[in-house]
């Protein structure tokens, strides 16, 4: 392990009880006070290396007293570290290693101790130190895992990132660091428990160790695929040849190749999402290839089962390698993973299942997982239904282990199961019937609607049952359309009679404007002296004009209303 001895000094300090007492031959004129632990030291040293003390020593000192007391419960890697932090000031002897350089690099920034506080201060020396640490992949682990002493200030110093970029350059430049050579047992043995060790120190922290592990996981990938020649080729049905994928296995022996892929499967992190989902299904191909111990398959098995809903098709066909081959692919292997994805997804506290009439639903923010994992369920029995070897035994098991709720609309499983009919002409009546009891034709789309209806493959019970609730759907749509029809035409009478009021009432608003004029006016002449009997106006004869061409021009209500006065002075 690395170390760096600092100071020269002979050692001064003494422990008495919970004090920390420094014997130089003068007496303390400060106090630090920190947990249970308090420091009896002196003002000059630490405030000439420390920003933050000269600060808090000149701002807690007066003349009056000889001693300032100072408390510093928040100091990062507590008293052990602050120690540590003390004697570096005194410039007596110290050791700095991987175990206490990440506290002590933490401490150093928060006490402000940089090269403005004199030459080679403790920032610059922790600093250099963690260099070499990080040249060593043991020093880096260690220093990782003291990382969670401070997990704060270690993230923003980015520590926490530097060794987990240096485990993973190591890790790829010299992958024995993680998995050695399987002659190597006791030394693959030590790497596994620091391995384990790691997990067990960062399992309060998820963050730092879902990094480590996306790190690890990374490094694993890029020694799998350099080491394991069948984990880089397409499925060898794809290829169209089985017996050229077992003849790849050349460079080393099967049994070197078996023994490297298990423990690399022992290595992977555990976190959901952490390992991709087609990485996994490739190793698993491998190992049933290989034939890897049960363990193993069982091991990566529950692992893709964890995250099926992060799987493609192409990587869930996995060619059937065992010893009495019934089917193209292995059926059964997938039969596993969903059954392991449903117990898992039910468990789950984070899925909010609610009992309604005797069925288990979800609510709506939580079936995405799900329903991706049964569309894909659906396709991958759209693609093996077509092998006349597959039992309906086995196409039932599988299509029945994804629950109803999970399947928005049916056409998947409609197709998967129209797939298994042409594929197998021979199933009888009763056999079909018990095929279809797979669907529901209530939620097919108009397009599956419209196939199932003239699909003579189907029994004529679902024929019917798909002409009847696509007439049921029809009926429904015209009484809508005809709902929303009546609701509008309601709308419109409404709005209409709404309009006649709203004209009614400016009519009369009108007219009552119309008669306040005429009146304002008759008061105006009587004001100047005339009467409307005297006037010509008031006479019919004098009042008709002369000439056309002179009408008077006005308004239609004051004509009106002078019309009707003239007929009256008439009477």
């Amino acid at each position: 392990m690395a170390c760096m001895k600092l100071g020269s000094k002979s050692e001064v300090f003494h422990l008495d009880d919970h004090t920390w007492l420094c014997s130089t031959g003068l007496q303390s004129d400060v106090i630090i006070e920190i947990g249970e632990m308090s420091f009896h030291l002196h003002k000059f040293p630490l405030l000439s290396r420390s920003e933050v003390l000269e600060n808090l020593i000149g701002e807690h000192s007066s003349e009056d007293e000889k001693r300032c007391v100072l408390q510093l419960h928040d100091v990062p890697g507590g008293a052990k570290t602050f120690l540590l932090a003390a004697k570096f000031c005194y410039g007596i002897k110290m050791e700095l290693t991987a175990l206490n350089v990440v506290s002590l690099r933490c401490a150093a920034e928060y006490l402000g101790m940089s090269e403005d506080y004199g030459e080679e201060n403790l920032i610059t020396q922790t600093e250099n130190f963690l260099n070499e640490v990080f040249g060593s992949w043991t020093d880096s682990l260690k220093a990782l895992e003291t990382c969670e002493e401070v997990p704060l200030l270690a993230e923003e110093l980015h520590i926490v990132s530097r060794c987990i970029n240096s485990l993973a350059m190591k890790a790829c430049a010299d992958p024995s660091c993680l998995v050695g050579p399987c002659k190597e047992a006791a030394t693959l043995g030590t790497q596994m428990a620091l391995y384990s060790g790691m997990e067990y120190v960062l399992q309060p922290s998820r963050i730092l160790w879902v990094r480590i592990g996306g790190k690890v996981a990374g490094a694993l990938m890029y020694y799998a695929k350099r080491h394991l020649p069948l984990l880089g080729r397409k499925s060898s049905m794809e290829s169209g040849n089985y017996a050229a994928s077992r003849s790849t296995i050349s460079a080393t022996s099967e049994a070197d190749q078996r023994s490297l892929l298990e423990e690399i499967v022992e290595l992977l992190p555990d976190q959901k999402g952490v390992t991709p989902s087609n990485f996994l299904l490739r190793l698993l191909r491998t190992a049933m290839i290989i034939h890897a111990s049960p363990s193993c398959r069982e091991n990566l098995e529950k692992r893709v089962g964890t995250q099926l809903d992060q799987a493609s098709l192409q990587d869930l066909l996995i060619p059937n390698s065992g010893y009495s081959v019934e089917t193209l692919y292995d059926i059964d292997c997938v039969q596993r993973i969903l059954d392991h994805f449903m117990l898992i997804y039910r468990d789950d506290p984070t899925s909010n299942y609610v009992e309604h009439e005797g069925q288990i639903t979800e609510s709506s923010h939580s079936l995405i997982p799900i329903t991706m994992v049964a569309n894909l369920i659906d396709s991958y029995l759209a693609e093996v239904a077509s092998d006349v070897n597959l039992k309906l035994a086995k196409f039932q098991s599988l299509a029945a282990a994804v629950p109803d709720y999970a399947r928005p609309i049916d056409d998947g499983i409609y197709r998967a199961i129209d797939i298994y009919l042409k594929a197998h002409p021979w199933l009888t009546d009763s056999e079909r019937e018990q095929l279809c009891r797979l669907m529901n034709c209530q939620k097919f789309s108009l397009e599956a609607s419209t196939h199932a209806a003239q699909n003579e493959r189907l029994p004529l019970r679902v024929i019917v049952q798909v002409l009847f609730f696509e007439q049921l759907r029809l009926r429904t749509s015209v009484l809508a359309g005809a709902i929303h029809g009546r609701i509008m035409v309601d709308d419109m009478k409404e709005r209409v009679s709404e309009l006649e009021k709203e004209c009614l009432s400016m009519k009369q608003e009108i007219e009552k404007l119309g008669k306040t004029k005429v009146s304002s006016w008759n008061i105006l002449l009587r004001k100047f002296g005339f009467s409307r009997s005297k006037s010509k106006y008031g006479d019919p004869e004098a009042s008709k004009p002369t000439d056309t061409k002179e009408l008077p021009t006005s308004s239609a209500p004051l004509i009106n209303g002078g019309e009707n006065q003239n007929n009256e002075s008439v009477e």
